[in-house]
């Protein structure tokens, strides 16, 4: 299907281990992003296990299609979030990979930048001390743009780039898990990283301030 309705301009994804416990975090802008991601993935050798919102479980057909793929659900706003992190845990520690959007959602910036990410991937990163590999993307949101599910726009043909990035250093902070604010510098600098390439792929500089979609509005970067 991706193949019919867009032209796909990937790197070789060197960056991506090719054995061994990974989690991989991208930038989120369209419906289209998991299967994007997924098959670029996927045709660079590793299965990705998402973490995806609960509610696209309880759709008929594509809820199947999720349980049969062994993705993640995570309850979002509930107590229960936290639950998901067990499956995803013991996927990284048994050497597979993990796919997470550190966002929370598709992104709330009025354009398109990477928002404020949620700490949940540093709390598993510094965890499992497992490779964090930066993915983005660019060229979904011409296919399927906005915030509601539509059918997508098939002509004339998109492109969508996919690009990987090296391993987020965070050796420094492994140590240091329990301190007060060492998930918010972690999920910062996971997110630079994310940002770094969305800048690539786009030719153009992200704005100084990013997005908070807690308080609606751009703050200042912390990285």
């Amino acid at each position: 299907m991706l193949r019919a309705i867009s032209n796909e301009e990937w790197d070789d994804a060197s960056s991506l281990p090719v054995t061994g416990g990974a989690l991989v975090v991208s930038n989120h802008v369209s419906y289209l992003d998991v299967p994007v991601v997924g098959r670029y993935l996927i045709w660079s050798g590793r299965w990705p296990r998402y973490m995806g919102k609960a509610e696209l479980w309880r759709i008929p057909g594509l809820g199947r299609l999720a349980r049969l793929c062994r993705q993640i659900p995570v309850e979002r706003g509930t107590d229960r979030a936290k639950d998901a992190l067990v499956p995803a845990l013991a996927a990284l520690a048994a050497g597979e990979v993990v796919a997470i959007y550190p966002e929370g959602g598709r992104t709330h910036d009025p354009d398109l930048w990477p928002q404020r990410g949620r700490t949940g991937v540093a709390r598993m990163a510094l965890a499992t001390q497992v490779p964090v590999i930066p993915v983005a993307h660019w060229g979904t949101h011409e296919i399927m743009p906005g915030r509601k599910l539509r059918f997508p726009r098939l002509r004339p043909k998109r492109t969508i780039a996919v690009v990987s990035g090296p391993a987020v250093d965070l050796s420094d902070l492994y140590d240091r898990r329990d301190e007060p604010d060492v998930l918010r510098v972690a999920t910062d600098r996971i997110m630079a990283a994310v940002t770094g390439l969305v800048e690539t792929l786009r030719g153009e500089q992200a704005p100084a301030d990013v997005w908070d979609n807690k308080l609606g509005a751009r703050v200042p970067r912390a990285f």
